[in-house]
């Protein structure tokens, strides 16, 4: 069971987004779970992977993996084991370092992070628990680590989206596919031997 919902089979989601999803498969070598889950409103999951898209794929501002670090460590803070686990394994991927998510995921105060990361990190946290006590200064504090405006909407929206993705995947009781676990771990080595 990967959700306490009704979960479609890919061929019973609407062509374009069985074709999305599709596509997505054909690069990760499975279907995330969470598109099947969602599959249960075909509008709610067109719309979810639009905005999730349009906030996460951008090109300008963040890079990539900064964004999988938000994620990560929100989540952890939102208790979100599928987000944590999914977006754990994309961020080690996508920061080629197979260790960045356990220690961003527990405290990312401790993490070997820059200056810069701590700060997005800490600002992104923030808005995550007690988004009524953001303020100028947490702006602030943020352009003094060398971000701009357009960066901190970055960093603002992909708070937001995850918000939106945490209470849903708590509320599907969602799991996470077994393939996320082993994504960009170091492969065991062989034995001596054999």
């Amino acid at each position: 069971m990967i959700s306490r919902f009704p979960v479609p089979e890919l061929e019973e989601l609407p062509p374009d987004l069985a074709e999305r999803v599709g596509e997505i498969a054909a690069r990760t070598g499975f279907v995330p779970n969470v598109l099947l889950a969602l599959g249960h409103r075909a509008a709610e999951l067109r719309a979810f992977m639009d905005y999730h898209d349009a906030v996460m794929e951008r090109r300008e501002g963040l890079s990539k993996a900064e964004r999988e670090m938000i994620v990560v460590v929100t989540s952890a803070a939102r208790s979100c084991p599928y987000c944590v686990i999914a977006h754990g394994a994309i961020l080690r991927v996508r920061a080629k370092d197979p260790h960045i998510s356990d220690l961003l995921a527990t405290n990312h105060r401790l993490a070997p992070i820059s200056g810069r990361h701590r700060a997005m990190l800490d600002y992104a946290l923030k808005l995550s628990l007690t988004p009524e006590l953001v303020g100028e200064p947490d702006r602030e504090a943020l352009q003094a680590a060398g971000f701009g405006l357009e960066e901190i909407w970055d960093i603002s929206a992909v708070v937001a989206l995850f918000a939106l993705a945490n209470r849903m995947a708590l509320a599907l009781d969602l799991r996470p596919n077994p393939e996320f676990h082993d994504l960009g771990r170091v492969a065991p080595t062989a034995s001596a031997g054999g």
